[in-house]
């Protein structure tokens, strides 16, 4: 007898140094409402029977253009004072992704990604090609400073004034993701990100990178990542949780921890939110916090620290 489906969503909005010290109670307030809100929009799609790529947009739009998180609009600027953001998209049913990366004039990278995964033969376009891509493919493009909002314009202000020792602080992983599976039990994830502030121009992290930051296959698991992408596409973190789900048969939870320990083990930090066909969840992270959620039912729970 074939088991029940149970159709759930996670998201998460990125991880660093979050300390309930440093949060006000309306700041702390408006992360879980907007992780709230995105969980109840995906899955919202889910429950109406849309797909789990569409329901992995649709969750990652919604924290895209909320200006709490470094991605879309309120992405963190490079150290020209650019935006140049990244995304990706992975359907686990059949391996198809579609990644975009150094984007200024997109406002929303994760359609970008979906758009390239739909239309293209390619997986991952970039810079002013992929922005021409998405213009003859419908979407349209908005000016260049568009996505800069004044909070993360004052940041790199100061951020410009401070040495490089002193700039941890101001470089928290911040990335927003999120893993579906619908009612076909179909597997899909999703990962957006503006990087690390101040980064050079023409860094590219590992959020758009399949099986670094994005990876989802229906015979084993959904994630998406969040933390130093050099780590990540170094590690090939995501695929590498796959792989001991596949080849070592561990469980979901054993997976992503070991690979959470690998990750510390030579020094890097992050997080990961990850999911199977069986519905069972995962958000692992070494960080101090991680903004994270899930939903599988009714009620949305999320998470800070």
């Amino acid at each position: 007898m074939q088991k029940r489906i149970k159709p759930t969503l996670l998201v998460h909005g990125g991880c660093g140094a979050i300390r309930k010290a440093d949060l006000s109670p309306r700041k702390e307030k408006q992360f879980h409402t907007g992780l709230s809100r995105a969980l109840k929009r995906g899955y919202e799609v889910i429950m109406s029977n849309g797909t789990s790529v569409e329901a992995v947009r649709e969750a990652i739009i919604c924290l895209e253009d909320m200006s709490l998180f470094n991605a879309g609009y309120g992405s963190v600027l490079t150290e020209k004072g650019t935006i140049e953001c990244d995304a990706a998209i992975m359907d686990g049913s059949s391996l198809q992704a579609g990644a975009a990366a150094g984007l200024s004039r997109i406002q929303n990278p994760i359609c970008l990604a979906e758009k390239i995964l739909m239309e293209s033969e390619h997986v991952l376009l970039i810079g002013p090609q992929a922005e021409q891509f998405a213009r003859t493919s419908g979407m349209k493009l908005i000016p260049q400073n568009a996505l800069i909002t004044p909070r993360q314009f004052q940041r790199w202000k100061k951020l410009k004034t401070k040495p490089h020792s002193e700039r941890d602080e101001y470089e928290k992983h911040g990335t927003v993701g999120a893993v579906a599976l619908d009612q076909f039990g179909n597997l899909a994830a999703g990962t957006s990100t503006g990087g690390i502030m101040h980064k050079k121009p023409g860094r590219v992290g590992d959020s758009p990178i399949i099986g670094a930051g994005t990876y989802a296959d229906n015979e084993t698991c959904a994630l998406s990542v969040t933390g130093v992408g050099e780590y990540f596409i170094r590690m090939s973190l995501a695929y590498d949780v796959c792989a001991q789900m596949k080849y070592k048969h561990y469980t979901l939870k054993r997976a992503s921890t070991a690979a959470i320990k690998r990750l510390t083990k030579w020094g890097g930090t992050g997080g990961i939110i990850s999911l199977d066909r069986q519905g069972h969840a995962a958000m692992i992270f070494n960080t101090e916090g991680m903004y994270r959620g899930m939903i599988q039912g009714k009620e949305a729970h999320t998470y800070i620290y």
